[in-house]
């Protein structure tokens, strides 16, 4: 017999082995030498009030032996011989579109700007140390995407787009831990995401897949509203039939090349902002309601934030407790700001993106001329506008939060993980008010919702720009593009994912409406 049951373990409790075994029995009202062993399904922390507690929903095996093998098997295909699906992007949306190829019987073969993973080391660390960004290789570009030196985080809200437990298990499949199957907000951590992207690229070649890196794609040739021709920076051409288009939210040549070849495109709308940076211990006090250090069993705290500012969300976005902010430019002559977090969530810093909803249609006056590509150019000004304040380097503008709030300099910056160093801005008079105005009290509004929030030992750091895409490239209900037949449009740089899951399973749905009537 199996039976599930809801648990209820206090921080005290979750420090003694085998005491899930000994609530489930309380809680079924049996004799513990009955439960043959169980499997936590699920798992979370409650601490909306003190005392903190774990929520687990646990499958408890009675007289029955427990079954460890998984409902999901990955029949890839060999594919050496098949027909070919071209995927332009090797990001989480290209690497399952790829996946999902070799499992329909389809070769997936890739094209991707950037490097390997582990030869995107030395470009990163340029970006870090020398201020200078590879315009192919950064924390955007390369095998993996924005996402694999990133933070990794795999919760979605996209539960109806596809199979997200699928995604879940390929991950594990590929060398992720078991946990994220069990976590309510799972995460991997941008030091075991390589490996698993390596291993990915080893099922797909393995099967007869191919994947050619440092091949960017710079021009498509249409006839007859057909995609017939890819170019690329080496001067190689290929003839196309089906191709998946998975650029990522900052291929922004892309949607030039596109809007130069007069293909539909429109404006979406987007958001922006700024970086905050506390120091774990701040949020771990909030969350946790204790007044010294979290206990040990307690992994740091997160947190979200959202407040409506003069008819415009403020909230938090991709926030990364234990975490690292990093230069997420991709080209020089701009200052982007991400956050990622290591697996263990040990760094000394809590960050999180702060952003403000952007309606494209209502905000963006001043760059009307641009067209479809208006919230784009409003990004890059605001970019170019760091770039400037940070001292025309990968040094950020920052202020302490109080001092943003208030409207004045900071004549000193708290410590802070960015690498590049941050230079001291008056950003409260730098942003433009529709962003930098909401932002302000959007930051006193959280400080009345999380006593300590609100504190001079936080920076802000700018900009945080590349939350999404700000162009939508349209497609049909067959997920292909209304005008070009046999372009698909997929995941984040199309405006049709937000994250890892998102665009994984975009990228397996435009694989398959790209083969299915191939």
């Amino acid at each position: 017999m199996i039976k599930e049951v809801q648990l209820r373990i206090s921080v005290a409790e979750e420090k003694q082995e085998g005491i899930l075994k000994y609530k489930a029995a309380e809680a079924l009202e049996i004799a513990v030498d009955t439960i043959n062993g169980y499997k936590v399904l699920r798992k979370s922390i409650d601490a909306r009030k003190s005392p903190v507690y774990f929520t687990y929903k646990v499958a408890v095996y009675i007289n029955e032996e427990v079954e460890n093998s998984s409902d999901y098997t990955f029949d890839y295909k060999n594919v050496s011989a098949a027909k070919p699906v071209h995927i332009i992007g090797f990001g989480p949306a290209g690497m399952f579109a790829a996946l999902r190829c070799l499992e329909l019987g389809y070769k997936p073969i890739v094209l991707e700007r950037g490097k390997k993973v582990r030869d995107r080391r030395r470009d990163l660390r340029a970006i870090n140390q020398d201020h200078f960004v590879n315009e192919d290789s950064n924390y955007c570009f390369g095998e993996g995407g924005a996402g694999t030196y990133s933070d990794g985080k795999l919760y979605t809200r996209s539960l109806k787009r596809g199979d997200v437990r699928k995604i879940f298990e390929s991950f594990v499949y590929h060398g992720a831990s078991a946990q994220i199957l069990i976590d309510a907000h799972p995460h991997i951590g941008t030091n075991k995401l390589p490996k698993i992207v390596e291993n990915i690229r080893e099922t797909i070649l393995q099967y007869g897949g191919e994947i050619h890196f440092e091949s960017r794609v710079e021009d498509f040739e249409i006839k007859e509203n057909k995609i017939k021709l890819l170019r690329l920076q080496n001067g190689k051409e290929l003839v196309v039939e089906k191709v998946i288009l998975a650029t990522g939210h900052s291929a922004r040549d892309i949607y030039y090349l596109l809007h130069k070849k007069e293909v539909l495109l429109k404006a979406k709308s987007f958001a922006m902002g700024v970086r905050v940076e506390h120091p774990q211990h701040i949020i771990d006090a909030i969350q946790y309601h204790c007044t010294g250090l979290r206990d040990e069993v307690l992994p740091p705290a997160a947190y979200s934030l959202v407040q409506q500012v003069n008819e415009r969300g403020v909230y938090s976005f991709c926030m990364c407790p234990g975490g690292f902010i990093v230069p997420a430019a991709t080209a020089n002559g701009e200052v982007v700001v991400n956050g990622m977090s290591p697996s263990k969530r040990n760094n000394v810093f809590a960050n999180s993106g702060i952003v403000v909803e952007i309606n494209v249609e209502k905000d963006l006056k001043k760059f009307e001329q641009f067209g479809v590509l208006k919230g784009l150019e409003f990004q890059k000004s605001l970019e170019l506008l760091a770039f400037n304040a940070g001292g025309k380097s990968q040094t950020a503008p920052a202020q302490r939060l109080t001092d943003f709030v208030e409207g004045k300099l900071s004549d000193q910056l708290n410590p802070t993980s960015y690498q590049p160093g941050l230079k001291s801005a008056p950003l409260h008079s730098l942003l433009p008010k529709i962003i930098g105005g909401r932002l302000r009290k959007g930051f006193a509004a959280f400080g009345q919702k999380m006593k300590g929030y609100y504190t001079e030992e936080a920076n802000i750091v700018g900009v945080e720009s590349r939350t999404s895409s700000p162009v939508n490239i349209p497609r049909n209900q067959q997920l292909m593009h209304p005008e070009i037949e046999g372009l698909y449009p997929c995941g984040e740089g199309g405006g049709y994912a937000g994250g890892i899951v998102s665009a994984a399973m975009d990228g397996e749905r435009c694989a398959e409406s790209a083969t299915s009537n191939y």
